[in-house]
């Protein structure tokens, strides 16, 4: 995973579409205290940048975040200084995963049938998805300078 993570945060900057797919969130790790960089998935609602965890609270980008929240973005060419705040409430995922669910529906329902839950299993289904993922709320700070 390393490897392609790597791959694609290499090729980010000469592929200026992927930003509207992808962003990176670079961490500090909570071992190292180096930068970690990951390209993840996101949704943009309001002032709010939200990133989701197929690991759940196991993804090491996620634990980095537990030690250390305040992150660095880039979309696109843009470069910003963040905030992110964890989330594991079930019915705060569920409501992401809606709204993941009226933008992207064929990939929310592969990843209900993914766990064992039918794809058109409803809020109820959204919510024992969300018990096995971890959120999290990124909100750029008012310091963005990029260091």
């Amino acid at each position: 995973m390393r490897r392609m993570n790597r791959c694609i945060a290499d090729s980010y900057a000469s592929n200026p579409g992927m930003g509207h797919l992808v962003l990176l969130l670079t961490t500090t790790g909570r071992k190292s205290s180096l930068p970690r960089c990951t390209p993840l998935q996101y949704e943009v609602q309001g002032d709010v940048i939200y990133v989701a965890a197929a690991r759940g609270e196991y993804a090491d980008w996620y634990r980095n975040i537990l030690a250390h929240p305040q992150v660095q973005v880039q979309i696109g060419n843009s470069c910003f200084c963040a905030l992110a705040e964890p989330i594991t409430a079930p019915s705060r995922i569920a409501d992401f995963l809606e709204l993941r669910l009226e933008r992207h529906p064929i990939m929310i329902r592969a990843m209900l049938l993914i766990h064992g839950l039918p794809p058109w299993s409803g809020r109820l289904g959204l919510e024992k998805l969300g018990a096995k993922l971890a959120l999290v709320a990124i909100r750029p700070t008012t310091n963005n300078e990029h260091p």
